[in-house]
Formats: C-alpha cells, sequence, structure tokens
C-alpha cells in the first residue's frame, strides 16, 4: 500500500513528519506492505542558486515580514517540537538554500530504493550539520554515502533529468489542494497535513491498509515486522 508524501527538504515539520511517520511504521505489524513515495514540494521556489542571506533567522524575517529576534524565538519552539521526535534542527548552523536539485536526486534514489535514506541524509545535512543542499559537491557527497552511484549522481547534476518529475509533484500538490507540508497521503483516500503525533499516522496506518486488503484479496497475509530503526537512522 502507497504512502505519497509531499515535503521539503527546507520545512522543518516535514523532517519532523518524516520521523512521526517512521514511529508508526515502527509500531505496525504489517509495516511490509507499505511503500513510501516521496513527492517535492518547494516552499519559495524563488530562492536564488547562491542566496544572500545571512542565516535563517534573516531569511524568516525578510519573508515572513517580521523582526529577527521574532524569527529566532519562533524556530527556537521548533527546534524543542524537533527534540522530542528525535532530530536535531540547528537553525544557527542551517544554509538557506534552494532545494530544487535535492529533490531530483531523491527521484533518482527513488528508482534505486533509497529514496527515504537520501531524504533523511538530505534532512540532516540542512538542518543539523549545516551544509547547502544545493552544492554540488555537497549532493554527491551525500548521494554516494546512502548507495546512490556516484556516475549516476553526476549525470543528473549535470542535466534536467527529473526537473519535470520535480514540476508534475508540485503541479500535482496544487490539484490536489495541498497548501501546506508535509502532507501524507494513505491509499489516495486518507490524508494527514503536518507533523501529527506517531498514534496519528499508527491510527491511519491501521484503517487504510484494512481497506487495503479487502481491496487486494490476494496479498500475502504474512507480513513480518521490519527492523527496529533509531532517531539517528541506525536499524537493528
Amino acid at each position: 500500500m502507497k504512502i505519497e508524501v509531499w515535503s521539503d527538504i527546507m520545512c522543518p515539520f516535514c523532517y519532523i513528519g518524516k520521523q512521526h511517520l517512521e514511529m508508526a511504521l515502527e509500531q505496525f505489524i504489517e509495516a511490509e506492505v507499505i511503500d513510501v513515495e516521496w513527492k517535492s514540494f518547494q516552499l519559495d521556489p524563488l530562492i536564488p542558486r547562491h542566496p544572500d542571506y545571512k542565516n535563517t533567522y534573516q531569511y524568516l524575517a525578510e519573508r515572513k515580514g517580521m523582526g529577527y529576534d521574532e524569527a529566532r524565538q519562533m524556530t527556537a519552539g521548533v527546534a524543542q517540537a524537533g527534540a522530542q521526535a528525535g532530530v536535531t534542527l540547528d537553525f544557527e548552523r542551517a544554509i538557506v538554500a534552494n532545494s530544487f536539485n535535492a529533490h531530483r536526486l531523491v527521484h533518482l534514489a527513488q528508482t534505486k530504493g533509497l529514496g527515504s535514506e537520501l531524504k533523511t541524509a538530505l534532512f540532516r545535512a540542512h538542518f543539523t550539520d549545516g551544509q547547502d543542499i544545493n552544492d554540488r559537491e555537497t549532493l554527491i557527497g551525500l548521494a554516494k554515502a546512502v548507495g546512490l552511484d556516484e556516475a549516476a549522481t553526476v549525470t543528473v547534476l549535470d542535466s534536467d533529468l527529473y526537473a519535470d518529475d520535480v514540476a508534475k509533484d508540485i503541479r500535482e500538490a496544487n490539484d490536489i489542494g495541498v497548501r501546506g507540508v508535509p502532507f501524507f497521503v494513505f491509499n489516495r483516500k486518507y490524508a494527514i497535513s503536518g507533523a501529527q503525533p506517531p498514534q496519528a499516522f499508527l491510527q491511519t496506518l491501521e484503517k487504510s491498509v484494512a481497506e487495503w486488503r479487502t481491496e487486494n484479496p490476494k496479498a500475502s497475509l504474512t507480513v513480518t515486522k521490519g527492523p527496529s530503526c533509531g532517531p539517528d537512522g541506525a536499524c537493528d
């Protein structure tokens, strides 16, 4: 059963939401039947290739029309929410960057079954490690670290490959009324908007998979629970 997730790497709640979904999947006995598909979304597609923002606070202050100190206070609350979910959101280090090329690489990664791994690596690079997720060498290194072929990664970055896929995802989000991310769609029937608690994801998983089984009676009924993964991405 498919879960489609529209999210942006520049979005802290998307990182938290991914973590909450994975927490729910750890508790869900039929996790092996779930296929997570990452869909592209850009909160701010107009961020230049080499932005001139000193830091995230300046960017938020200018974009949202708030004071610098107000931006700091706002992100402090978001960082606390991230810590509760087990992820580090270091807005002091985060580099404002256009996420378009990173989204293209996620599409590449999904063709190799590595979409979730690269998505996590990109979130961590941006929010925790203070890396530029639009820097060519950074992207190559992150892709290689999760198991993507370096030559294939370079080919994507040196071309327009997957650009149409990113644009298609964004158009589709507009068509179905997505106005903010993260946005999770379960089996094209149920949706969760925002970084809801893991229990909300678990309840929707149980309901949507039960219906999916009714619709797909030939699907295997023998399901083993997947590996247990910690907040740092390491799996038992």
